[in-house]
């Protein structure tokens, strides 16, 4: 009974090790199906990409250079305003007041200068006649020049008492967007004062500050030596434009502690989709690399040994081809050693494979072709 159940083990291992033995060459003669797409050349927009804050060109915040009652305001919240715009109108009744006093006591030093000065004529001739003496006729020459100097004075007096009621009418200095209103009519304002009245910002057009690593910053010099760049401004998310705008120019530093350079740019800002401190994605076009080798991003792995691609030969087989990629523009990379354009590269399935394997390969519906950016026209450059 022993032997019978050795002898059925037995059999029963042996037909399952070819069992086991047939799967395993089954296996090995199975292929991958993958979705694969043809190595590129064409031209492709290069951009250097960075992270910006909008800024205003010009903000103003106005204060009173009089004291005063504020009458009336002549402007809304959120306003735009142009230069020399009246916003806000300052009691100016006490101004008018010394204003008459000043024209007032002119008017009177003129009368008495005019006096002197008939006295004057009078000593003259008495002098000549030896009637009076000298000194009595340099006496009233030096009352006509007192009163000269007193109707200077009143002069200075009618233009200051006038600036005042100038001051007292608040106009813009500049064309912008009125904020909110930090007084209200009614209140009194005061030349020392350390809070302003109102807040205005020029927001047309605007700029926006962003910074590069200071690797870029040979490059960006020299193509400005040539051409006007274009700057284009993007949401948080990096996907809706908010404008396109220009280069203005670079900082006089590179910030060491962060290693990176700031620029500054000019949006015109028609749509007012840009907004003072707002932060935004910043692209900046240096140039079209030409004839430049281009696969869909996803194609490319990272391994131990750095980045690297399936390339698929003639013989349906996987081959692991090292890869250096120039940049990334949307989701194409330019690769600037590894590939030629023509050969067959992994983009779906490339998970299953390694060196060697046997593959079934499909034309994917990823294709770089649909993937690159359009670079903008240099006659088009802000």
């Amino acid at each position: 009974m022993l032997i019978l159940l050795i002898g059925v083990g037995f059999v029963f291992y042996r037909l399952r090790s070819s069992s086991e033995a047939a799967s395993k060459k089954e296996s090995g003669n199975q292929t991958v199906s993958v979705g694969v797409v043809s190595v590129q050349q064409r031209d492709v927009p290069y951009y250097l990409t960075g992270l910006g804050t909008v800024t205003p060109y010009n903000t103003v915040t106005l204060h009173t250079r009089v004291d005063g009652q504020i009458m009336q305001v002549f402007f809304k919240e959120g306003q735009f305003v142009h230069e020399g715009d009246v916003l806000i109108q300052i009691d100016p009744r006490p101004y008018q007041v010394a204003l008459d006093q000043a024209e007032g006591q002119l008017a009177k030093d003129q009368a008495s200068q005019n006096d002197a000065k008939v006295d004057l004529n009078r000593y003259q001739t008495l002098w000549q006649d030896g009637v009076v003496a000298r000194q009595q006729l340099d006496t009233q020459q030096a009352t006509v020049g007192q009163y000269e100097g007193a109707i200077k004075s009143d002069v200075a007096q009618i233009n200051s008492a006038k600036l005042n009621l100038v001051y007292c009418r608040i106009t813009s200095p500049i064309n912008g967007r009125v904020g909110l209103r930090l007084v209200d009519p009614g209140n009194i304002v005061h030349a020392t004062d350390t809070t302003g009245m109102l807040v205005i910002t020029q927001v047309q057009p605007i700029a926006v500050d962003f910074t590069l690593p200071e690797e870029n910053l040979p490059e960006v010099v020299s193509e400005m030596r040539s051409r006007q760049l274009a700057v284009s401004a993007y949401n948080s998310d990096n996907k809706t434009k908010l404008g396109d705008g220009k280069l203005l120019t670079l900082d006089n530093e590179i910030d060491t502690t962060t290693g990176t350079i700031k620029l500054k740019s000019e949006f015109a800002n028609a749509n007012l989709s840009l907004w003072p401190n707002q932060f935004v994605n910043t692209r900046l076009f240096l140039s079209v690399k030409k004839n430049a080798v281009v696969v869909p991003s996803a194609t490319i792995q990272t391994g131990a040994q750095g980045s690297f691609v399936y390339v698929i030969g003639s013989d349906n087989k996987a081959e692991v081809r090292p890869v250096q990629v120039d940049f990334n523009e949307g989701n194409i990379s330019v690769i600037r050693q590894g590939l030629k354009p023509g050969e067959v590269v992994v983009v779906d399935g490339a998970d299953k494979l390694q060196q060697g394997s046997a593959v079934t390969p499909h034309k994917s519906t990823l294709t770089s072709t649909s993937s690159a950016s359009s670079s903008p026209s240099t006659d088009q450059q802000p």
